[in-house]
């Protein structure tokens, strides 16, 4: 399948999109504000992984995911042999075979959960199930390097369009939840350099997301907490939405992006909450690398609604930087990984007032 199509939402004006179907079966979708018409380079046709596996936890109460497939997956790659840069004539091929493109998701080739999951083995007391859902792969841009901030606003709106489209496309498809989300740095263990994120599709709505249900559900007002923090913990304001750090924040240095009235999603958010959205992406990112005076490593993503949450679910944007200091990592250690209670190096009052300073 090769299909161009428009988007019939956009944030900051029209979007193509171009459905492609690589040589290997996977899809491509490329983004644009110009529709993609580039004829493909060559491809390789490489076996697939079809995902793992689900086990139940019985202790904790959660499901995870076994894929030991993905040890094997590409890690750190010279810059002549980077994936996610575009395909150039007579050069080696990549995850996407075009020489140009604007912003591209494609299926992961090393995916943990997919819609053709196997069956898993029978394990007598433990319960499993199928790894079902979708893994994607959200290239930002085609340059080798840049970030959420130096990408610059037009970008962003475009990646927060294509994020919408995936939203809606993998809950048609059957996913309870859905997360788009960065890992950035060599201290997050990011394997692949270039600018990019991911999104991971589950059967299953995780734990975590399921306490969050929970809690709006029972009346929790995410709204109310947001105005009694800003401004004392607020970094900036844009168009609707907040950039500030929770009170109860567990990472040091740790800022969401929320809309100050509560949506379920971006899929939700106006027009001006979009631009504010797209705005603070980019001033959060920029404010962690002046403050830090380097590339910051963080771990990003959005907690939005499951596809089947009710009308209490209040949409965030979470960035959890793996540093307390310039030259010190955040390493979460016995106490954090066996109990879930986080030690927190730096008050959080502490960390709006030094991030609103650059």
């Amino acid at each position: 399948m090769d299909r161009l199509g428009n988007l019939d939402f956009a944030a900051g004006g029209p979007v193509h999109r171009r459905s492609f179907t690589k040589a290997d079966g996977r899809m491509l979708y490329l983004y644009g504000r110009e529709p993609h018409t580039l004829l493909p380079q060559p491809q390789d046709k490489d076996a697939i992984a079809t995902g793992g596996e689900l086990r139940f936890h019985p202790l904790r109460g959660e499901w995870n995911v076994y894929a030991a497939h993905r040890q094997n997956r590409t890690f750190k790659p010279a810059a002549s042999a980077d994936p996610l840069a575009p395909t150039k004539p007579n050069g080696p091929a990549t995850e996407i075979p075009f020489e140009d493109f604007e912003l591209a998701i494609f299926e992961n080739k090393f995916s943990a959960l997919h819609p053709l999951a196997p069956n898993p083995p029978v394990l007598n007391g433990i319960s499993s199930e199928t790894a079902s859902g979708a893994c994607e792969v959200i290239v930002y841009t085609p340059d080798a390097e840049g970030s959420l901030h130096t990408i610059g606003q037009d970008r962003r709106l475009l990646l927060i369009t294509a994020w919408i489209d995936r939203y809606r496309s993998l809950f048609a498809r059957g996913c309870d939840y859905v997360l788009p989300f960065e890992n950035r740095g060599d201290e997050v263990g990011a394997t692949l350099h270039h600018p990019h994120g991911q999104i991971y599709g589950f059967g299953k709505v995780p734990l975590v997301q399921q306490a969050a249900i929970d809690a709006f559900a029972a009346g929790y007002d995410l709204a109310e907490e947001i105005s009694r923090a800003m401004p004392g913990y607020g970094l900036a304001e844009e168009g609707g939405m907040a950039a500030y750090c929770p009170r109860y924040a567990r990472f040091p240095y740790e800022v969401w992006i929320a809309p100050q009235q509560r949506r379920a999603g971006p899929w939700e958010c106006s027009e001006a909450e979009i631009e504010g959205f797209a705005t603070l992406l980019g001033d959060v990112t920029r404010r962690y690398d002046a403050f830090f005076g380097r590339p910051t490593p963080y771990m990003f993503a959005l907690h939005s609604a499951p596809r089947e949450s009710g009308d209490t679910y209040h949409f965030t944007a979470q960035f959890y930087p793996l540093l307390r200091g310039p030259d010190r990592v955040k390493y979460l250690a016995s106490v954090e990984q066996h109990t879930g209670v986080f030690t927190v190096d730096v008050m959080p009052e502490s960390a709006a007032m030094a991030l609103r300073s650059v």
